[in-house]
């Protein structure tokens, strides 16, 4: 389980706070597929970042009952001078996993040839997106955070995203952040809705996405 209890964040607005999260209590159970809704900067990515361990929240926590990825698609971890392989070497060696089992897992999955050998730096934003979703994919997690962007590239390499994350894990858990009341729709059984900082559960897709579209 995977529980976030009375979570709180604010972040400085001028001489001020802005408290994005007001007191969120929720929990994905393993196996859990769940939708993400609320209008922008209702705090949707600060939810997830919070739950993946990138941001700290101001007060609360998030207990980590099971094993979570980071933000799909986040590449804010990635050491720009160092090469695409020089960043999986890297994640290999913290999550202690074989290198050359990842190396050639993201070299098929990102389809990124001689760019691996080049500074991430030098990465355009879909290349860069390519390498975070292969990362992310190439550890083995119980939970995955989705923020938004879930597809990129062409046709092809989203029916290679499609088929890694909502075929092959179709067993583990999911956090979707979107805008779209299709992928809503067809990957999760049930949806929470962000507004005013609080957060709204819905055991019913249809009612989450109904409370979401009066929004």
């Amino acid at each position: 389980m995977i529980s976030c209890i009375n979570l709180r964040k604010n972040y400085r607005a001028g001489h001020g706070q802005k408290q994005v999260l007001k007191g969120i209590d929720f929990a994905i159970a393993p196996g859990d597929r769940v939708g993400l809704l609320g209008r922008n900067g209702a705090g949707k990515s600060t939810l997830i970042k919070l739950i993946g361990g990138v941001e700290l929240p101001t007060s609360g926590k998030v207990h980590l009952g099971m094993t979570c990825s980071w933000p799909l698609c986040f590449h804010g971890g990635f050491q720009g001078s160092l090469t695409g392989y020089d960043n999986a070497r890297f994640i290999a060696r913290i999550y202690g996993k074989d290198y050359a089992t990842m190396r050639q897992f993201v070299e098929d999955f990102t389809e990124l040839g001689r760019q691996l050998r080049m500074p991430v730096k030098t990465y355009s934003s879909g290349m860069r997106a390519r390498l975070g979703f292969a990362l992310s994919l190439a550890i083995e997690f119980d939970c995955y955070l989705i923020d938004e962007v879930i597809m990129v590239g062409d046709a092809n390499f989203q029916a290679k995203c499609h088929h890694e994350l909502f075929e092959k894990r179709k067993d583990r858990a999911i956090l979707l952040a979107s805008h779209s009341t299709e992928a809503i729709r067809e990957f999760c059984k049930r949806a929470v809705v962000l507004k005013d900082g609080h957060l709204t559960e819905f055991d019913d897709v249809g009612e989450g996405l109904a409370n979401y579209q009066a929004l």
